[in-house]
């Protein structure tokens, strides 16, 4: 449900009537913002319900949170150096989708109070950052796939995901430049297949140069730190035992 509502706040200007006021995302970001929060609670509690952890998974995904937001000063965004990126992509393939999603919205919207990057386009770079940590938790897991093998498909996964996280933007801020005279801005008055036309060249003229550092540098850290950090992620949740049920039973009577 929270995808939809993403995907229609993302998409929702290619499908806007003409003249529309939602075309260029200038009312609808509270809106967005003020469904995600409560969405976002929906699904930290079915997650917990339906995998059985407890408090100790909500300090993990807190710690992950702050340690995310706290990477993403490192690059301030300089030709789209973010080095959270990895640790989001580790995150999600350990933590698992549920956990993912909310643990990517979670730290981008920690480190948008951080860095002071709060405006129109904060819930959307919430939900961008939680459909690149989910898809982390749902690629493959094969009892076989380890070592090399998993840190290659997690360093590959890192670097498509880093660049469709920087097209979904896009598409949030596209829609602002509709008012200059060029063939790559918006058109609120042109078909759909002229805009997303208009939208590719966009993004290959104006962001792919921060969308391939962003991926380059993030297929690097996921291989290169990968081993680490998937260890050290892995113990901790086996020590937190997340799905360990606590027994009460009585004392022998030689206790």
């Amino acid at each position: 449900m929270v995808s939809l509502i993403g995907a229609a706040a993302f998409g929702w200007p290619l499908l806007a009537s003409h003249g529309s006021a939602v075309a260029a995302h200038s009312t609808d970001a509270p809106w967005l913002f003020a469904a995600l929060l409560p969405l976002l609670v929906a699904v930290v509690i079915a997650t917990l319900s339906d995998t059985g952890v407890d408090a100790k998974a909500v300090a993990m995904l807190g710690m992950l949170a702050a340690a995310g937001a706290a990477l993403r000063p490192l690059g301030a965004g300089t030709a789209g150096i973010e080095p959270m990126f990895f640790l989001m992509v580790l995150s999600g393939r350990v933590l698992g989708p549920g956990f993912g999603f909310t643990l990517g919205s979670l730290t981008m919207f920690a480190s948008a109070l951080l860095t002071g990057g709060v405006g129109p386009w904060m819930p959307f770079q919430m939900l961008a950052m939680g459909w690149v940590t989910m898809g982390a938790g749902l690629l493959p897991r094969p009892d076989t796939l380890r070592g090399r093998g998993e840190l290659a498909l997690l360093a590959a996964y890192g670097a498509v995901s880093a660049v469709a996280y920087g097209t979904v933007m896009n598409l949030q801020g596209w829609p602002y430049i509709g008012g200059l005279a060029s063939n790559i801005a918006y058109d609120p008055h042109a078909s759909l297949s002229t805009n997303l036309a208009r939208f590719a060249a966009y993004c290959l003229t104006t962001s792919l140069g921060w969308d391939l550092p962003r991926a380059a540098l993030t297929a690097v850290l996921a291989f290169t730190l990968g081993p680490a950090i998937l260890r050290a992620l892995r113990r901790a949740t086996r020590r937190a035992s997340f799905d360990a049920s606590a027994v009460f039973e009585d004392a022998p009577p030689d206790a």
